[in-house]
């Protein structure tokens, strides 16, 4: 392309970079890009080729989000440290917004993996499947945890790690084996957060990768013992030992409004 001084007409200039010609009158009438000329007959503003890369700058930073004042003090003081400081800024914000993104993206094939579950599972059958290793947090707990103090933990921990939601995390509850070979089917000992975003293993509760006995239970939490039992019975016929923890996790709890509907998965790891 020729590179000389000819001037452009705002609707051609607008076309080149692929915007609207009102964004251009717009960005003039605040003083942030000014037209090259104005056409002393008519008053219409001209443009000319070599602001294009001031102005691919102007859209590159409005795409990033960066707000007017921030472009006009940039453009004002326009620097190569300064453009390379601005670019810094703005690639570390992009960054945790990819992240962000990419958590909520695995939150929501987690969803996903629950309905599908939900709507091909058979409540009463007991299966075996393979489970990655998992990272969660979790806080302790014990039969005297009031729910209040419950919720308060789990609120501690979703500010520290700064969670924007609750639905940025899953939730379950842990019980030993040993507890569960003892008959005490409802000694909670931890409950447990999944962040998908969290990296770090150091002070996490590691879930192990592995083959896991998966079970179902639907209905109040008073009935589960009896579902341990059916699971424990289960594990002795296939000559299976369980170890670590069960870790349960309701699947439905956004498509029920009465806890009788509730199902929680279960979930522990296994060894033949």
């Amino acid at each position: 392309m020729k590179t000389n001084n000819k001037h452009l007409t705002i609707g051609q200039f607008a076309a080149l970079h692929g915007i609207n010609k009102k964004t251009l009158m717009w960005y003039d009438e605040i003083g942030l890009f000014r037209p090259a000329a104005i056409n002393p007959e008519n008053g219409y503003r001209c443009y000319n080729y070599h602001q294009s890369p001031i102005l691919e700058t102007i859209l590159l930073l409005r795409e990033l989000d960066v707000s007017i004042d921030e472009i006009r003090s940039f453009m004002q003081n326009r620097s190569a440290e300064n453009m390379k400081q601005l670019l810094e800024e703005k690639i570390t914000d992009l960054d945790h917004s990819m992240m962000h993104l990419q958590a909520i993206r695995k939150t929501l094939c987690s969803h996903h993996r629950d309905m599908v579950t939900l709507l091909t599972m058979d409540l009463t059958e007991i299966s075996l499947v393979e489970k990655e290793e998992r990272c969660l947090v979790t806080v302790a707990v014990d039969k005297n945890t009031s729910f209040e103090e419950e919720v308060e933990l789990i609120t501690a921990e979703t500010a520290k790690y700064r969670l924007g939601r609750l639905h940025d995390a899953s939730y379950g509850s842990m019980i030993s084996v040993a507890s569960l070979h003892s008959g005490y089917f409802d000694d909670y000992s931890r409950l447990f957060m999944e962040i998908p975003f969290l990296k770090q293993k150091s002070g996490l509760h590691i879930q192990p990768a592995g083959t896991y006995l998966r079970a179902f239970h639907k209905g109040e939490w008073s009935g589960i013992s009896s579902r341990y039992r059916e699971i424990l019975d289960f594990a002795r016929r296939q000559g299976l030992t369980l170890y670590g923890y069960s870790y349960e996790k309701g699947i439905n709890e956004t498509v029920i409004d009465h806890i009788a509907d509730y199902i929680v998965q279960i979930e522990i790891p296994v060894r033949s």
